[in-house]
């Protein structure tokens, strides 16, 4: 949503949303992409069977909760939101806590090398 919301569909917001989305800082957009990122390569490595992928989804999840820690602590998206602003964030924390579940299993039982 950030990315495809226009200037002018932000100045139609309520004040307290557009500066949501006009004022977010430095390190939570760091965290996004550390978390993207992390991801991404941790998944191409578990495709490839190695294990650093484990290590990597969770740097991904530490950064997944960084982010949501913004959202829901600093500038309270529930309430700015309501009730829809948990879905994508719930779904982000399930689909990282599984990628880094299935990590850990795999190299337990040695499918990662």
């Amino acid at each position: 949503m950030q990315q495809l919301i226009t200037p002018e569909m932000v100045n139609q917001l309520p004040l307290e949303q557009q500066a949501a989305y006009r004022d977010i800082p430095l390190w939570s957009t760091a965290a996004f992409a550390i978390a993207v990122f992390t991801a991404s390569f941790a998944s191409i490595l578990l495709l490839a069977k190695k294990a650093l992928a484990r290590e990597l989804f969770l740097i991904s999840f530490i950064a997944v909760l960084v982010q949501q820690y913004y959202n829901f602590v600093v500038i309270d998206s529930l309430a700015m939101f309501g009730v829809s602003a948990l879905a994508m964030p719930f779904c982000v924390i399930i689909i990282s806590l599984v990628l880094m579940f299935v990590s850990h299993i795999g190299k337990q039982k040695h499918w990662l090398d």
